[in-house]
């Protein structure tokens, strides 16, 4: 790939709750093949100040402008760790992107009427999981059932406190953004991808995919992070 064609050549992915970076396999590979320098983030999801830090660690080691990516809760963890030097765009994939003072507790707080209700079990010290034998329903519709099964038993604990971490300055208001909305959504309804991507400003495109679009679908993803890569030095915020 000419340096012409490239564009922005470096890309940090961050994945969200429940889940590790593994789950980036396919997204990472296209990426690589295609050229890109591509980092996986592996957020401990125990809290929201500490995921950004982690993250800022690898936007640190960038050696120059850099497409942040951010799946479900790691939307939050970019929309902080975004305001970095090197985040020249952001790409949120089914993912939350709050605003100032907002946090996943706040968004998820009043679902509309009919949402469907992801199956989180009850608070185990401090941590959330998701019901396994729901997982795939929810999380992982359009995953073949193996893989989906693999993604229910190596669930990683979600921390409460990270749910409750609230957005102090969101990166998204200076930094061109672009987000990947998937329709069949049953962890974060469509509808609240709508409203939360129109007020980014963000530029859309809407997949027919489960929440785990990143997972089911890379070759979809990957059209939205090179795009991005492409034209995010040339959007004006």
């Amino acid at each position: 790939m000419s340096k012409e064609a490239a564009g922005i050549r470096n890309v940090v992915l961050v994945h969200g709750g429940f889940v590790d970076g593994s789950g980036w396999s396919g997204v990472y590979k296209l990426l690589k093949s295609d050229g890109y320098n591509v980092t996986v983030v592996q957020n401990p999801t125990l809290s929201l100040p500490n995921d950004v830090t982690v993250t800022k660690r690898a936007l640190d080691a960038q050696d120059g402008p850099t497409i942040l990516v951010g799946h479900s809760y790691g939307g939050v963890v970019i929309t902080e760790a975004g305001n970095h030097p090197h985040v020249a765009g952001l790409v949120y994939v089914s993912a939350f992107a709050p605003d100032k003072g907002e946090s996943v507790s706040s968004l998820i707080a009043n679902p509309p009427a009919g949402a469907p209700v992801p199956p989180i079990l009850p608070p185990q010290d401090g941590f959330l999981a998701l019901d396994r034998a729901k997982f795939r329903a929810s999380f992982a519709a359009d995953v073949p059932e193996d893989d989906a099964a693999f993604m229910a038993d190596s669930q990683v604990p979600w921390g409460v406190e990270a749910l409750g971490g609230a957005i102090t300055n969101p990166a998204w208001k200076n930094k061109p953004t672009w987000y990947v909305l998937s329709t069949e959504d049953r962890m974060i309804p469509p509808d609240a991808q709508r409203l939360m991507s129109q007020r980014a400003g963000a530029t859309v495109t809407e997949v027919k995919a489960s929440h785990s679009i990143y997972v089911s679908q890379p070759k979809a993803v990957v059209k939205v992070i090179e795009e991005a890569a492409k034209n995010a030095a040339l959007v004006a915020r």
